[in-house]
């Protein structure tokens, strides 16, 4: 019996008044490399300083001193996320499904087999593994809350509808580039909607598609070659919390389907089982591609793209919001400079001379946030000039009137694309004679012709 949990990590107190069952069980736990606490009463067991958290109770059901059912009340009242293993005697079931509904996280019968008991354990010693994991991820993200750095209007705004809509729970599709910030969004959302459960993530673009379906809903022992125990998918373990699925564009047809329906139901099966499993989480779904257009080419479903469209972010290019660069750079160039001591000496200058201003103010940075905060490192670390950029400027033909030149060709390049190409059209839009662009657009070269559709 294997399991991806470090099982020592995890400590199982065992509640039995009868010596042999009592030392059988421990004796069998023990050779399975599970760190064993054993109590003949519950007076004992609660003698015991309160244990920290990941750890299993088992208890039997009728101890001299106390019942089972009571025992496992006052564990979940001091710890709800401990797993409860509730041992019940022999026709004993239905104080088995009432310790159920009270929280217990399994039963065993009484006779019962070893095996039995080691897979109940296992199953039990994973989720206090897992939940443990998690609340330490949950704790870390709420000391350090992710959030978008900028104060321009359309940031504003977006931060405004963060908040409003994220104690909502209503399913979300964020829009943007690359490296403009999706899952910091998701990330916000999540920490803001205070869900009990993980935020989860998945990038659809990295996964072979040979096992997407067993990454989203698991699967059980034996539902295919290879697969020698069961396996917990994304959709369950984000359950009470948020799955955010990057890339979504990227998802196989085949599976868009499947992903349709557990959307619509909220329900799952996992490979190889007939059971259907209900699961509540908010499903936040990111693109840097325009979903509508790849449903139209018949690339990505058309329903799925209208079930994930109930509300949809657009995040902003750097190149959208120039009067935020600033303001992103000094953060992060403060962040670097924290964390490479001696740094601040290096990079003051640096940071502040004017070659570094204006490419900030010229660059496109079609690597958005990802590039801008790569660049703060390389300036906090010192690098020369013609480093930092990897020759992509040359600082000394930034001058005011490179930048009207640039500026100029930038105007005339956005004309086109609107008009698609159609040059009156484009003269219109800059308010200028045709005679005119046709001769700015001789001086740097560009072909209308390019933009026509």
């Amino acid at each position: 019996m294997s399991s991806n949990t470090d099982v020592s990590q995890v400590i199982v107190y065992l509640i039995e008044d009868d010596a042999a069952i009592l030392k059988s069980c421990e004796q069998a736990l023990m050779l399975e490399h599970f760190e064993v606490r054993t109590f003949a009463d519950a007076g004992s067991f609660f003698a015991i300083d309160t244990p920290r958290f990941p750890y299993v109770v088992i208890t039997d059901v009728n101890l001299p001193d106390a019942c089972g059912i009571s025992i496992m009340k006052k564990v979940l009242g001091r710890d709800p996320d401990v797993p409860v293993i509730v041992i019940t005697g022999h026709g004993d079931i239905n104080m088995a499904v009432d310790s159920m509904k009270e929280g217990a996280f399994d039963f065993i019968e009484k006779p019962f087999s070893i095996d039995r008991l080691i897979t109940t354990v296992r199953n039990a010693v994973d989720k206090a593994s897992l939940t443990h994991r998690y609340n330490a991820l949950a704790s870390a993200a709420a000391d350090q809350m992710p959030s978008l750095i900028g104060q321009s209007e359309r940031l504003q705004k977006l931060k405004q509808h963060i908040a409003m809509l994220a104690p909502t729970g209503v399913d979300i599709l964020i829009n943007g580039e690359t490296g403009t910030g999706k899952e910091v969004v998701a990330q916000m959302l999540h920490q803001l909607s205070q869900c009990p459960g993980p935020f989860v993530a998945i990038n659809c673009a990295a996964l072979p598609e040979n096992i997407f379906e067993s990454e989203l809903f698991g699967h059980e022992a034996g539902a295919f070659t290879g697969a020698s125990k069961r396996r917990i998918g994304k959709f369950e373990y984000a359950n009470q919390g948020t799955l955010f699925l990057d890339e979504i564009e990227s998802m196989p047809l085949a599976l868009q389907a499947k992903l349709l329906r557990t959307i619509q139901e909220r329900v799952i099966q996992r490979l190889g089982a007939n059971e259907s499993i209900p699961v509540s989480c908010r499903i936040i779904a990111a693109t840097k591609t325009n979903l509508k257009t790849l449903s139209d080419q018949g690339q990505f479903r058309s329903d799925l793209y209208f079930r994930l469209n109930v509300v949809n972010f657009y995040l902003p290019a750097l190149r959208e919001i120039k009067e935020d660069i600033p303001l992103i750079f000094n953060h992060y160039l403060f962040f670097y400079r924290n964390k490479y001591p001696g740094s601040e000496q290096r990079s003051a200058e640096q940071g502040a001379s004017a070659s570094v201003l204006r490419f900030l103010a010229t660059h496109d940075w079609p690597g958005n946030i990802r590039e801008l905060k790569n660049f703060a490192e390389r300036v906090a670390l010192g690098f020369p000039f013609q480093d930092l950029t990897g020759g992509e400027a040359d600082p000394g033909a930034l001058t005011l009137a490179g930048l009207l030149e640039k500026t100029e060709k930038t105007a005339l390049v956005d004309a086109l694309r609107l008009s698609h190409g159609h040059v009156a059209e484009a003269a219109e839009v800059l308010a200028i004679p045709v005679k005119t662009l046709y001769d700015k657009l001789a001086r740097y070269g560009i072909q209308a012709g390019a933009f026509k559709t």
